[in-house]
């Protein structure tokens, strides 16, 4: 297990276009686990390349549904429906939260970790996981997206945590 130091705003990567993976390497595949783990150690639902401080253009999401970990290379969107309205955290900009609009449902299309394309349809958490990701990969943090952005107080993380059990 390989987790990797989590890149905090303010900080230049954070807003900066990350560049396209041009072939799927070992090194590619590794960077891959090394997000996941580093997702999972921060009890994330995602993770970005530029999070970790590479410009690299891959996500891994796993929102704990019957999807499981997604390892996406060079994603896209494809298209993007409906709409929802709700609060957004960033393992980057830990203990705030924001309300962002986000589409309801979103179908996503990139490479998997043996480069073969693969597409995927999420709504709800998954969909604003997806484009929330994908933003990073742009340079685009939820706060420049959120309607409110507002401080998580340790009582609220304590009924987020209770309400999740």
């Amino acid at each position: 297990m390989a987790v990797r130091k989590i890149v905090l705003e303010p900080n230049e990567v954070l807003h900066q276009v990350a560049e396209k993976v041009d072939r799927v390497t070992p090194r590619v595949k590794k960077l891959l686990t090394d997000m996941a783990d580093t997702m999972y150690e921060a009890d994330g639902v995602g993770l970005a390349a530029p999070q970790i401080g590479v410009l690299k253009r891959m996500i891994v999401v796993d929102v704990g549904d019957d999807h499981g970990l997604i390892e996406l290379i060079n994603p896209e969107v494809v298209s993007a429906e409906g709409e929802q309205f709700g609060p957004e955290g960033c393992l980057s900009i830990p203990g705030f939260r924001g309300d962002v609009r986000r589409a309801q449902t979103v179908t996503v299309k990139g490479l998997n970790r043996n480069g073969k394309r693969v597409t995927y349809t999420g709504t709800d958490l998954l969909a604003r996981a997806f484009l929330h990701e994908i933003d990073h990969l742009n340079g685009i943090l939820y706060t420049s997206l959120a309607e409110r952005v507002y401080e998580i107080t340790d009582q609220e993380e304590v009924n987020e945590e209770e309400a999740e059990a």
